[in-house]
């Protein structure tokens, strides 16, 4: 239970901080402010948001009941997490947490917005390859790099492997 309470709160500040103080300085320094009406963009916005934050929490809870951790670096999983969302990507988390910005984006109708998604995207990608993956490979071994060559980084595969299939 210690385990999910750490989570929650890595994930609170995480979210806070990443996903809605940051944002709504773009927005502001942009001089957007929320719309008078709710229209198309905005309900498209609204499910982009949704499904994104949606996918996030998945991800946190696949990370403390099946990886016995955290999504926090310095208290990662204790196991690696190959399940749920992550069997079709090696980053759903970070593609909940661009979806849900990008939702912030149409539902503003914000260019500036949809830059930072960019900017948080190159981010992301160069602590991926710079930190998580040498990480993951040094923490879980074999298993890791197996792993990786089954499951792509950002988008789902379409046809698995002949090993993945083989292990199933």
């Amino acid at each position: 239970m210690f385990v999910l309470a750490r989570a929650v709160t890595y994930a609170a500040l995480f979210i806070g901080f990443v996903l809605v103080f940051l944002p709504a300085r773009i927005l502001s320094s942009a001089g957007i402010a929320p719309p008078a009406a709710i229209g198309a963009w905005q309900i498209g916005g609204m499910v982009t948001g949704a499904l994104g934050s949606a996918l996030a929490l998945w991800c946190i809870f696949a990370f403390v009941f099946v990886g016995r951790g955290t999504p926090a670096p310095f208290d990662p999983p204790r196991r690696l997490v190959v399940r749920g969302p992550y069997r079709l990507v090696r980053n759903p988390m970070y593609i909940g947490a661009g979806l849900a910005l990008g939702g912030a984006a149409l539902f503003y109708q914000s260019l500036a917005l949809l830059g930072y998604v960019g900017v948080l995207f190159v981010t992301t990608t160069l602590f991926i390859v710079g930190y998580e993956e040498p990480t993951l490979r040094r923490l879980f071994g074999d298993e890791y790099k197996t792993y990786c060559s089954t499951t792509a980084r950002w988008l789902p595969r379409l046809t698995r492997s002949r090993e993945a299939k083989g292990a199933r």
